[in-house]
Order: C-alpha cells, then sequence, then structure tokens
C-alpha cells in the first residue's frame, strides 16, 4: 500500500528514458511450454508496452490457471548497474504482499482455537498498551483499528534496526487511536506489526518461525524469506526511482525491521504464484476460513470497506476478485486472484511507484480466454 502522500506525488510524478527495451532482456522460466504460445505472445506484448510506458527497468511474473502455477518470466533487467537480467526467479521485497500472509497465519491459529479474533488483542500481545478503546485482532485484520500508518517520510523510510517484532512496536505502541475502531477504515501497515506480535503470543514461537513453518513450507514457498540489508540473498533485485529530470537513481535504504508482518518479506514472482495456488485449494486454511478472509468487512454504518481479513476484495465483470498490492522502497508489486476461476497473476517490478493493478487484470483476461 502507498507510501506518505508526500513520497506517493513525489515517486508518481518522476520519468525517465527507459534503458533497456524488453525484447533485449527477456529471462524465460521452462514452465512457459505450459501455457499456450498464443497467450504468452500477448501477455508479453502488454508487458513490453507497459515497462516502455511506465519506463519498468526490471519486471518479473507468474500466472496461476487451474489452481495451477502454469508459466512464469522476468524481462529488463533486475540491477541496471551490473546489467543482471531480470528472471523469474529474481527476489524483490513483498511489500505489503505480506499482509495476506501474515493474516494466514493468524487465521491458522484461529481455527485452532489459539485466537479469538474479537477479543482484546492484550490477551495475546501484552506489550501493546491498552487504548482509549478496546482493539479487537479481527477489527486490526480489517484496518477498522485505528492505529495509524506512517506519520512521516522518515518514518516511512527508517533505517533503524529492530531484532525483535516486540522491539518494532516502539514505532507506534504508545500512540493514541485515530478513532473509535469500527467507525471508518484507516489503512495501517503498523496495524499488521500487531498481528506480528499477536502470532507470537499465541502460538508460542517467534513469528517468523511460525510463518516458516505453517505457511510457506506447505505452500511450497521455497524463496520467501524475511528481508534483511546487511544479509546477502540470492537473486536480489536491485531498486529505483525516477528523478524530476528524468533520471533513473537508486532506491533509499530502508530497514524494513519495524514492519515486518505488514512489509518485511522478499520473495520471487514464483513463489508468490504457488501461495495463491496454496489459499485456491484450500491447503493453508478450510474453505470458510478463506471465505470468511475474502468478505468485505462492514464499518459501524454498515458501509462496505472493500477489504476482508488481510485481502482486498471486489467484483470485475460479474466475478469475484481479491489480491493486494505492494509499494515501498525498491519496488511495487500487485497479486491478483479470481478464486471461484482458480486464477492468479502475480507482478513484481523494481521501480517505485510503478502502477500494475490495471496490467495484472488485464493479463488475466488473456488466461481465461
Amino acid at each position: 500500500m502507498p507510501a506518505p502522500s508526500s513520497a506517493r506525488a513525489r515517486v508518481r510524478g518522476l520519468f525517465v528514458l527507459c534503458l533497456l527495451l524488453v525484447s533485449g532482456a527477456r529471462a524465460a522460466s521452462a514452465q512457459e511450454a505450459r501455457l499456450p504460445a498464443e497467450k504468452v505472445r500477448q501477455i508479453e506484448a502488454l508487458i513490453s508496452a507497459e515497462m516502455a510506458k511506465q519506463k519498468i527497468p526490471g519486471l518479473s511474473v507468474a500466472v496461476v490457471t487451474d489452481r495451477q502455477l502454469r508459466w512464469s518470466s522476468g524481462y529488463g533487467l533486475s540491477d541496471v548497474e551490473n546489467n543482471v537480467a531480470a528472471k523469474a526467479s529474481t527476489v524483490y521485497r513483498l511489500a505489503s504482499i505480506s499482509k495476506p500472509i501474515t493474516a494466514t497465519a493468524v487465521m491458522q491459529l484461529f481455527e485452532r482455537g489459539r485466537v479469538d479474533l474479537d477479543a482484546p488483542v492484550q490477551k495475546y500481545c501484552p506489550a501493546f498498551p491498552e487504548k482509549q478503546w478496546p482493539v479487537t485482532t479481527r477489527e486490526v485484520l480489517a484496518h477498522l483499528s485505528g492505529i495509524r500508518h506512517y506519520k512521516s517520510d522518515e518514518e516511512f523510510n527508517s533505517t533503524r534496526h529492530f531484532a525483535t517484532v516486540v522491539e518494532s512496536l516502539e514505532m507506534f505502541k504508545n500512540d493514541p487511536l485515530l478513532h473509535e475502531p469500527g467507525v471508518k477504515m484507516t489503512y495501517s501497515t503498523f496495524g499488521y506489526t500487531l498481528l506480528g506480535c499477536v502470532v507470537e503470543g499465541a502460538s508460542g514461537r517467534p513469528f517468523a518461525d511460525f510463518v516458516r513453518e505453517n505457511v510457506l513450507r506447505p505452500a511450497g514457498m521455497e524463496h520467501m524469506r524475511v528481508d534483511s540489508v546487511a544479509d546477502i540473498i540470492p537473486n536480489r533485485a536491485q531498486g529505483y526511482r525516477l528523478t524530476d529530470k528524468g533520471e533513473l537513481i537508486n532506491s533509499p535504504l530502508a530497514d524494513n525491521s519495524y514492519k515486518v508482518p505488514g512489509g518485511g518479506f522478499v520473495s520471487t514472482a514464483e513463489d508468490l504464484a504457488r501461495f495463491a495456488v496454496a489459499v485456491e485449494t484450500n491447503r493453508l486454511l478450510k474453505k470458510e476460513t478463506n471465505e470468511l478472509m475474502f468478505t468485505s468487512q462492514k464499518t459501524r454504518d454498515g458501509k462496505e470497506t472493500k477489504y476482508g481479513l488481510g485481502w482486498g476484495v471486489n467484483t470485475r465483470n460479474g466475478q469475484r476478485i481479491t489480491g493486494h498490492s505492494g509499494a515501498q522502497q525498491r519496488v511495487s508489486t500487485f497479486l491478483h486472484m479470481q478464486p471461484d476461476q482458480g486464477l492468479a497473476v502475480v507482478i513484481m517490478a523494481n521501480l517505485e511507484g510503478a502502477s500494475l493493478g490495471d496490467l495484472a487484470l488485464r493479463i488475466g483476461d488473456i488466461l481465461l480466454k
């Protein structure tokens, strides 16, 4: 989800001369033969046009049809300085697509009777102080809690390292709620940091360990892990933004340890596609639990929020759609799913402020023809 408004305006207003034509830097997965050649051609034409239009240096894509990973590929450069091609296996920051991962972990604990969605969060995370109103796990999952989002660009670009989820609560835990829970939707990455603490309290396991053992491994996600600015992560993409003069520059350093559950994982497009398959085949949660997560929540006055429990939800052409976007330093990401059709499209790009949602929808239209 978006950075502070000033950062969004800065990123979206920038332009750059494209450094590499898509046709000259394509690295495809061996799975390509599993998707009809004509559909691959149409998808690649869309990607080529969109990369040229938005001046995206590098992009990776993976698609799911019939609830199976069918095809993936990379285009352009994952590292412009070193002329490294983007691949299906290129590793990007997930940004806010981390949220459905965390929500899945919370709902697994709900299924096991370890989390009461309507109990105060302090039952599982006593490190979070009581506020002027009670806050429940359900409200935090749905962004109805009133917990704030980023208050400044400096906070969003934090380089401070936090060793644990509980330690990272220091960024926001003493601030009052913005409003009474349930009154309106207020998107909050910090709320998902709190959910990481809920997972730890309810499971008795470190957040990252619980997610790895209960979400990543069952889904077959071999490359997803917690982001680290210090670690050597094979195939990691470099990240870029555009200046007011239209020049491509490196993204600033940001340490995402303050928000691992809400925006602090890295992964590949293929691994995110495997997550989509695991969700759509009810491998991680029961069907009725997924349905609960895919149901738009409502504010107290009955207004639909178009956000469920960790997922954006909507309808298009009479079909249910769900998914999540992501935007932070180094990346733009998008996960589009049509669970009733067994469809998913994952797009990850190494340019801040890239708009990927419409591209994902158009790729989905091609796949369903």
